[in-house]
């Protein structure tokens, strides 16, 4: 009941004082900055400042509280602990929000700041943030602050959500309190998980303390003739439960759409898929910066590794692939060769595998470094490719796995990418069940894509590339 959902991260009320009380350091921090400036003698740039003082706080404020919103720092706590809980911190005040107040100031000057009003305004947050944070942490019990769920069903549905959450390496912020059998239906949860269906919900899930109900019956009237019951649930709902179904609940907990529990036409009348003229001029815009800085910091890596390719081995240093891009068309894209040059003699398409044969030496580092991904820059240029998005498929896989797996066309509703949501979420896969349960991500980004979304992906990938992390 305590719960509130801000920007797809579920809080607790107690959170959002915690927030109200970062928002106003984030803007003495500010002010901290403004006097240590000042004291060092930049009189005109703090004089700057002192033009429209709580604009610019209270901008600073909100662009570095909704970069910790979106980087997931208050529920962190739940699966990182407070190191986590501060990388995270750090990570979306130096990172995010130090880019996030750039293209601010960019397009509304009268915001800035000030170079070095902003760097100290950063620190002295940082610093005031994490004190704050930390005390919080000590003195709240977190174990008060998690959702506790039940789920109302205790057949193959129930059981099939039990699955996948505790398949999950993740730990969840919600605590399941148990699974309700409804009608005379088969019982295939844990005995252990059964609790009995309350008379008087409300009753019910005050004196337990539940936030949340996980509607999920194997058949929606029950086998007596009953029906499910819709007003005592409505009841819940107008008094602060939030009650959802199952595919809403695996979505949030998983970050994943569950193909299997989707109905056709779910994608016309869920949350999502919502067209967005800003968001795809500034994706736009993030592709083209990005690219262009990646090129300039990369280009001497690209010269050695295409020596290194020529040396090797005989055959070009580039190679070219059809593959399917944005509603189905196809591009050609480019990577640095990687394998031998007759890796497909008969010319029939093979999947490529973790550790593949026929990848020679040099390909096996630059493939595990992502070195071989560079060329596509050129692509992201040309506007075939994103730098964020689905990776694109060969045309005969397309086909092949669109006639087996639900869905799948679906990803081709928007640009593939460079690097994608399911390959940070999914190990290598090289067959078809791999290739469906990367659809669960990647369908989970081309409903919810955002800026936000792919500045994270961007800081993850890099993580698990540079840090050897592997898959989150």
């Amino acid at each position: 009941m305590a719960h509130v959902r801000v920007l797809n991260h579920y809080l607790h009320s107690k959170f959002l004082v915690l927030g109200a009380v970062e928002f106003c350091l984030l803007m003495l921090a500010v002010v901290a900055g403004v006097e240590l400036r000042n004291m060092w003698g930049a009189a005109d740039e703090v004089n700057v400042i002192l033009e429209s003082p709580k604009l610019q706080m209270i901008s600073f404020a909100v662009v570095l509280s909704v970069c910790s919103l979106a980087m997931g720092v208050y529920t962190s706590i739940y699966i990182e602990g407070l190191t986590g809980m501060a990388l995270r911190t750090v990570v979306s005040y130096f990172f995010l929000g130090t880019a996030s107040l750039t293209i601010l100031y960019y397009l509304f000057p009268v915001m800035y700041l000030g170079r070095g009003v902003l760097a100290f305004a950063i620190t002295f947050s940082l610093i005031f943030v994490l004190v704050v944070r930390v005390l919080f942490y000590k003195v709240v019990d977190l174990a008060q602050l998690t959702r506790r769920v039940v789920i109302f069903g205790a057949g193959n549905t129930a059981a099939n959500i039990m699955e996948r959450i505790q398949a999950s390496k993740d730990e969840s912020g919600f605590q399941l309190y148990g699974c309700m059998a409804c009608g005379q239906g088969e019982v295939v949860v844990d005995s252990s998980l059964l609790v009995n269906e309350p008379e008087d919900w409300m009753a019910f899930v005050k004196q337990h303390n539940i936030s949340e109900i996980v509607v999920a019956p194997d058949e929606r009237r029950r086998s007596e003739g009953g029906q499910i019951p819709i007003d005592a649930l409505l009841d819940c709902k107008l008094r602060g439960v939030r009650v959802t179904d199952p595919v809403e609940f695996i979505e949030r907990e998983l970050l994943r759409l569950e193909i299997s529990m989707l109905r056709p036409g779910w994608a016309l009348f869920s949350d999502g898929f919502v067209y967005s003229q800003a968001r795809d001029i500034l994706k736009k815009l993030f592709d083209l910066t990005v690219a262009s800085l990646i090129l300039l910091l990369t280009w001497p890596f690209m010269l050695i590794t295409a020596i290194a390719v020529k040396l090797e081995s005989d055959g070009p240093i580039l190679y070219s692939q059809t593959r399917v891009g944005l509603n189905g068309k196809e591009f050609s894209i480019y990577k640095f060769r990687s394998m031998a040059q007759d890796a497909e003699k008969d010319g029939k398409a093979v999947w490529a595998t973790k550790n593949d044969a026929r990848v020679t030496k040099v390909g096996a580092f630059i493939r595990n470094t992502r070195l071989d991904e560079l060329p596509q820059l050129y692509n992201v240029f040309t506007g075939d490719m994103s730098f964020v998005g689905p990776r694109p498929e060969r045309p005969q896989f397309v086909e092949e796995l669109k006639e087996q797996i639900p869905f799948y066309d679906a990803r081709h509703k928007v640009k593939p990418g460079l690097m994608g949501w399911a390959q940070l979420k999914y190990p290598y896969g090289a067959s078809v069940d791999d290739a469906r349960n990367k659809l669960k991500y990647d369908l989970y980004y081309v409903k919810n894509h955002s800026f936000f979304m792919d500045v994270l992906i961007v800081i993850q990938t890099v993580e698990v590339v540079l840090l050897g992390k592997g898959v989150h």
